[in-house]
């Protein structure tokens, strides 16, 4: 039986200035650690028959399928505000495999070896990074937020040089596309309009196919990309998560959580929290992620300049006028997704202020985000004793009269809550430890970990421990590269 690879590889057909041709590095003694048997499956994949060996084979890039053309993708970014000529130095696009002859997604290694974009780097990844966006990605997928996600993590049996020598290893991505803000960034750039048509109506026939015969498909692309992107992270500030590096190379156009480098999950509420050890003033915080995704929206806006309009004031109006918008937007999207997590039906004048009273009551007392609304939904959460607080009472008995408004109840209310508020997220202590494990040749924590993280609004047994914040305030994060 075949295992079903089914490429249609529209990418790498494109202008030359868009890619490299180029082929996996490959490696001395590949081993399969995981693979995604759920996702597997979504992807009408058939791994059963196939050895671990030749998967080892084949998630290293060894022994590439059949139908793959290799390519390392070429995009630019602003990275922490400083714009740089990038391009993939360390993954390679296998091609776009069909599910149903309808759904197309890009497959991708991760850590697969240098390519002509690599600038000083080696090309390579080591295992904590790889298990890492492995685990959460997958978590972000369970919780209902676009993303990418993780099919397979291999050790390469080879050792990588940061701080110090590391294991190995290639995580095997699977994406709608990896088209980015920064693509567009990097075509603009090299100040060819044909080029910058041809990216445009690929990305339309890609992820838009419904503005193909727009008047204006540069002007909807840019509305539609800003709309998905809102959805996007106000779904992320929903659960609490702190992307960490948001350039304009990580922000994927079809709407996609794209690139966990040194991402995070807040545990006590803090809208200035980051993690990030080389975010040394808080430009990817947890409440910059908004303005920061307006930024990146602008800078998208202006590779579409050209194409808005053929007057360059008028299009340069047009669009600011567009990015403008993105405040409107964003701010109704975030209201209701908090109406959602607090379970209130309807609209009432006094909801921004009942909403904001209890986030500077949960920031005042170092509360914790997610127990805070579990604890709300009347679900046991492990500290119960800061909600005795005189305050936080107050503030409860004014929810408990605004649930009862819009022929709203308690039982409608909670059952609301519960589909917009998970119980488990990823501690961060918690994916440090399964990772620590893994590196020692212990799978058994992260196996665990995906397991309770895959039901995460599910109120299970024995996940106390998964439920408790980090006692590491100082806790940091790293991207690995």
């Amino acid at each position: 039986m075949t295992i079903g690879w089914h490429f249609d590889n529209t990418y790498s057909k494109l202008p030359d200035t868009f890619k490299e041709d180029i082929k996996p590095t490959p490696v001395h003694d590949p081993e399969l650690l995981i693979l995604n048997d759920k996702l597997s499956k979504d992807l009408n994949l058939d791994f059963s028959k196939t050895d671990k060996g030749d998967l080892s084979k084949i998630f290293s890039g060894n022994s590439l399928p059949k139908g793959s053309t290799t390519i390392a993708q070429a995009y630019a970014g602003h990275q922490f505000g400083h714009f740089t000529m990038l391009g993939d130095g360390r993954a390679v696009l296998l091609g776009e495999h069909l599910v149903n002859n309808t759904n197309r997604f890009d497959v991708q290694f991760k850590g697969s070896g240098r390519t002509s974009f690599s600038r000083s780097g080696d090309g390579r990844a080591v295992l904590g990074p790889m298990l890492r966006e492995y685990i959460i990605s997958e978590a972000i997928h369970a919780l209902n937020i676009p993303t990418t996600r993780s099919l397979a993590v291999v050790k390469t049996g080879e050792k990588v040089v940061r701080e110090n020598l590391l294991p190995g290893a290639i995580l095997t991505r699977v994406a709608s596309s990896h088209i980015r803000v920064g693509t567009f960034q990097y075509i603009a750039a090299k100040q060819n309009i044909d080029d910058l048509i041809t990216l445009v109506d690929y990305t339309i026939q890609r992820h838009y196919p419904e503005i193909k015969s727009s008047k204006n498909k540069a002007l909807d692309l840019l509305n539609l990309v800003m709309e998905r992107q809102c959805k996007l992270v106000v779904n992320w500030m929903r659960v609490g998560f702190i992307h960490g590096v948001m350039n304009t190379d990580n922000m994927a156009i079809s709407g996609e959580t794209i690139d966990y480098g040194p991402c995070a999950f807040m545990d006590h509420y803090d809208p200035k929290t980051v993690f990030s050890s080389i975010d040394k003033f808080g430009r990817y915080s947890f409440s910059n992620q908004p303005p920061i995704t307006k930024w990146n929206l602008a800078r998208l806006a202006e590779c579409l300049i050209p194409l808005i309009d053929k007057n360059e004031d008028a299009a340069i109006k047009i669009a600011t006028e567009t990015i403008d918008n993105f405040q409107n937007i964003y701010e109704n999207k975030w209201l209701n997704m908090m109406r959602d997590k607090l379970g209130l039906f309807g609209k009432d004048k006094n909801d921004l202020k009942l909403i904001n009273d209890l986030l500077h009551w949960m920031e005042s007392n170092q509360a914790d985000y997610t127990n805070t609304f579990i604890h709300l939904m009347n679900i046991n959460s492990n500290n119960n004793s800061i909600y005795k607080d005189t305050n936080f009472i107050n503030w409860f008995k004014q929810w408990e009269s605004r649930v009862l408004i819009n022929n709203g109840s308690k039982e409608k209310s909670i059952n609301l809550m519960k589909k917009n508020n998970p119980i488990i997220i990823p501690r961060n202590h918690k994916v440090e430890e399964a990772l620590e494990a893994a590196n020692n040749n212990d799978l058994s924590l992260t196996n665990k970990l995906l397991s309770i993280l895959n039901k995460p609004y599910d109120n299970q047994n024995d996940i106390d421990d998964y439920q408790s914040p980090s006692s590491n305030s100082e806790y940091q994060t790293f991207c690995g590269t």
